[in-house]
C-alpha cells in the first residue's frame, strides 16, 4: 500500500472514531438499563468494596448520578439488589435435591454436591463481594449464612446420620460440633476462592480433584467421631424428652 493510501486509510479511521464519538447513546428500555446498572454494580463493588463512590459507579455504568438513584432510591437498595443478583439469583435448587438424593451413595452426592456449588462460589464476584460484606457489616452475610446453614448443612448433618444408622434429630438435635464439622467442609472449598481473589495466590488447577480429596478426608474420621459424639449426646436428649411429661403429671 503506498504512502497516500495509508494516510487516507488512517484519516478515515480517525473520522469513523469521531463519528461515533459524537454519536448519541442509544436509549435503553427501563428494564435493560436497570439490568445494565446491576451488572456493572457488581462488577464495581467487587472490585472496590461497597465503600465504592456511587459516582464513579454512574460513570461506569454510562449513567448520570440522578439517573443512578431513579432506578434505586438508595446506595444499601442498590447493594440489595446486587446481593439478590449475585447470591439469590444464583442459587440451584438442584443442590438441594442432590443433598438429600438417597439413591446415590452420600459420598458420591457430597463429592458432586460440591464440585457443582464450587462453580458457583468460587468465583471472582462471589468471593470478593462476600469478604467485603462482611468488612462493611449489616445483614448480608448473616442472611447468606443463615441460608446455606438451613439448607445445606443441616441437611447434610441429617444424610449423615441415616447413613450412618446413627439417631435422627427428633431423638438427638443436631450438635454445634457436627455442624462445625459439616460447616468446615465448606470453609474448605471457599478458601480455594479467599486464596485466588482475596490474597492473589495460586490455586490448583484440578480443583475437582481436591475436592473429592477433601470429602472423603472428611468421610473417612466422621463416622465414628459422631458415634462418640452422639453416644454422649443421648442421655442429656432422653432427659430433655421426658422433662415434658414429668410436669405433667407433678400437675
Amino acid at each position: 500500500m503506498k504512502a497516500d493510501q495509508r494516510e487516507q486509510v488512517q484519516v478515515a479511521r480517525v473520522a469513523a472514531r469521531a463519528h461515533a464519538a459524537r454519536a448519541p447513546a442509544r436509549r435503553l428500555p427501563r428494564a435493560e438499563r436497570e439490568r445494565a446498572i446491576i451488572q456493572q454494580a457488581v462488577r464495581f463493588f467487587a472490585e472496590v468494596g461497597f465503600g465504592g463512590d456511587t459516582r464513579e459507579l454512574a460513570k461506569r455504568a454510562h449513567v448520570t448520578h440522578a439517573l443512578l438513584f431513579r432506578y434505586f432510591p438508595s446506595k444499601d437498595a442498590l447493594v440489595e439488589r446486587v446481593y439478590h443478583e449475585v447470591y439469590l439469583g444464583r442459587w440451584n435448587p438442584y443442590w438441594e435435591m442432590l443433598i438429600q438424593d438417597r439413591s446415590i451413595p452420600l459420598r458420591e452426592r457430597m463429592v458432586r454436591f460440591y464440585r457443582l456449588y464450587a462453580k458457583t462460589i468460587l468465583s471472582y464476584e462471589f468471593v470478593r463481594l462476600l469478604m467485603f460484606a462482611g468488612l462493611r457489616g449489616g445483614t448480608l452475610t448473616r442472611r447468606w449464612f443463615a441460608l446455606v446453614a438451613e439448607r445445606i448443612v443441616l441437611p447434610i448433618c441429617r444424610e449423615i446420620r441415616v447413613a450412618y444408622a446413627l439417631p435422627d434429630f427428633d431423638r438427638v438435635p443436631p450438635t454445634q460440633t457436627e455442624v462445625e464439622l459439616v460447616w468446615s467442609v465448606n470453609s474448605r472449598v471457599f478458601y480455594y476462592g479467599v486464596r485466588k481473589y482475596i490474597y492473589g495466590m495460586p490455586v490448583p488447577d484440578n480443583l475437582d480433584e481436591l475436592i473429592e480429596a477433601e470429602v472423603h478426608t472428611f468421610f473417612d474420621g466422621v463416622a465414628s467421631t459422631l458415634k462418640d459424639l452422639l453416644a454422649r449426646q443421648a442421655p442429656a436428649a432422653r432427659r430433655a424428652r421426658r422433662k415434658p411429661g414429668l410436669a405433667k403429671r407433678r400437675k
